[in-house]
């Protein structure tokens, strides 16, 4: 059990059996005392006197001369069923007249009134008749106490007796018990209440805290308030004391990150303007030798001239286009687009390229029905994709294999474009999808990033993963169901 609540709740609901076992035990304890039995005893000496007194009547008439012999069978008889009880009937006219004691555990039986009680024994039973009720009292002595308990039988003048005795000393334990006991009871409801409240105060500083937490921002780390538990206020004080410090970490990281973005892109707009710069110098330089070949020689070869500036001045015009491209934000205009049609489009517009190098174009199967794209710059990208592809695949025989898959379940359209080529060479790998990023002495290096550009403008991205052989490029970004 990990969680803190349930075990604090598996203490709480132990210690209330434990103490409702106390309180059992205390209570079978309560009643074998001997003050309890003292209770018992004197309840089973009343009853016995009742007994006696209503047995006789019910043996003999009412006003009739007192049988004796019935008597003395009736003290047997009630008196075996009374434990530590003994008996007698005394009558106004000849004292006592019968006496038993049939469950006494001394040597031998007995027979005789103990001479001590007699006086009391007298005096209670001539009050049973005078009175006509039962009557009960109890004397205390220096180490036990007598009780006696004395019923009128329908004999005018006549009573029957039942008495014992009980241990003083429990009889002074029983205040001592019942405190006991009820220092017991006090102390379980205490520690139960206590362990109650320390629960319920608990949860509720846990969730202050969970409040605290989940009203957060996404992106902050808040400051906790104290609860006024000594040891949880450790924990949050070293929570806000973390928070603090990862704050301020977080903002040197932002600043970091800045400065390392602008070093980055200082750096590429150096390797960027070298590379225009490359770029444009080449045709210019290009075409001033024609002109001047042309102006110093024959005539007739001007035309060819011309024509070559007129070449060199489209491919300047053509990475001026792919700059603007590059640097001017897209607009993108989605729609819903019939997927595996619109991919056949692309590997038609690749077929000639692929032709002219023996290249065999494939499309593999499981494409989405639909998805919602800007369907011109997104065939820009993949367009891009397919000719660098074409390029490096084997030739003749090689294969270039496009792909689409659709992931419901993390909502992302992937599109992968791969060919069966030498693949990318690691020194490329790093700059790939910078501007002019290309190992080719033909090409320019901005179709990879104006591909970039495009995936990120919809919200995904655009990767390079090794092949074997040749190379992966893959485009991820969110799926949209038509």
């Amino acid at each position: 059990m990990r969680s803190l609540r349930l075990q604090l709740s598996v203490f709480w609901a132990l210690l209330l059996a434990v103490c409702l076992l106390l309180g059992v035990v205390m209570l079978g304890l309560y009643r074998l005392s001997p003050a309890m039995q003292m209770k018992v005893g004197r309840a089973r000496v009343e009853q016995a006197c009742e007994q006696l007194a209503q047995r006789y009547t019910q043996s003999a008439p009412p006003g009739a001369t007192l049988r004796l012999d019935l008597g003395r069978v009736l003290l047997q008889l009630v008196l075996t069923e009374a434990p530590y009880v003994e008996g007698g009937i005394w009558a106004a006219e000849g004292g006592m007249l019968a006496y038993a004691y049939p469950t006494y555990e001394g040597a031998g039986a007995k027979t005789d009134v103990p001479p001590a009680e007699r006086p009391l024994l007298e005096q209670l039973s001539s009050q049973a008749v005078d009175t006509g009720r039962t009557q009960t009292q109890q004397v205390r002595g220096s180490r036990e106490l007598l009780i006696v308990a004395a019923c009128p039988l329908n004999v005018g003048g006549a009573a029957a007796w039942t008495m014992t005795r009980t241990q003083l000393g429990a009889v002074a334990a029983e205040g001592g018990l019942r405190a006991g006991v009820a220092a017991l009871v006090a102390a379980i409801v205490f520690s139960g209440l206590w362990l109650g409240l320390l629960l319920y105060r608990g949860q509720a500083r846990l969730r202050r805290l969970e409040g605290a937490l989940a009203a957060a921002a996404p992106d902050a780390m808040p400051v906790l308030p104290h609860t006024g538990l000594e040891e949880l206020d450790r924990i949050v004080a070293s929570y806000n004391g973390f928070a603090g410090r990862f704050e301020e970490a977080r903002a040197a990281a932002r600043d970091a990150q800045a400065q390392r973005s602008r070093d980055m892109r200082l750096a590429a707009l150096g390797r960027m303007s070298s590379a225009v710069a490359h770029e444009i110098r080449n045709p210019i330089a290009a075409m001033r030798l024609k002109a001047e070949n042309a102006l110093a020689g024959d005539p007739s070869a001007q035309g060819r001239a011309l024509q070559t500036i007129v070449g060199q001045i489209d491919r300047l015009d053509a990475v001026v286009q792919s700059l603007l491209a590059l640097v001017q934000p897209l607009e993108l205009k989605p729609r819903p687009v019939d997927l595996p049609a619109w991919l056949d489009e692309r590997l038609a517009a690749a077929t000639p390229a692929a032709a002219a190098r023996q290249v065999r174009l494939v499309l593999a199967e499981g494409a989405p029905a639909c998805a919602v794209f800007d369907p011109m710059h997104l065939a820009r990208a993949i367009d891009n994709l397919l000719d660098n592809a074409v390029r490096h695949a084997r030739s003749p025989g090689g294969q270039v294999r496009l792909a689409a898959h659709g992931d419901a379940a993390r909502g992302q359209l992937t599109i992968t474009v791969s060919d069966d080529g030498e693949g990318v060479p690691e020194a490329l790998r790093s700059r790939l999808f910078e501007p002019f990023g290309t190992g080719r002495a033909d090409g320019t290096g901005l179709g990879l990033a104006l591909s970039r550009e495009v995936a990120f403008a919809h919200g995904g991205d655009l990767r390079h993963e090794p092949g074997a052989p040749g190379a992966r490029f893959i485009l991820e970004m969110p799926w949209q169901t038509c």
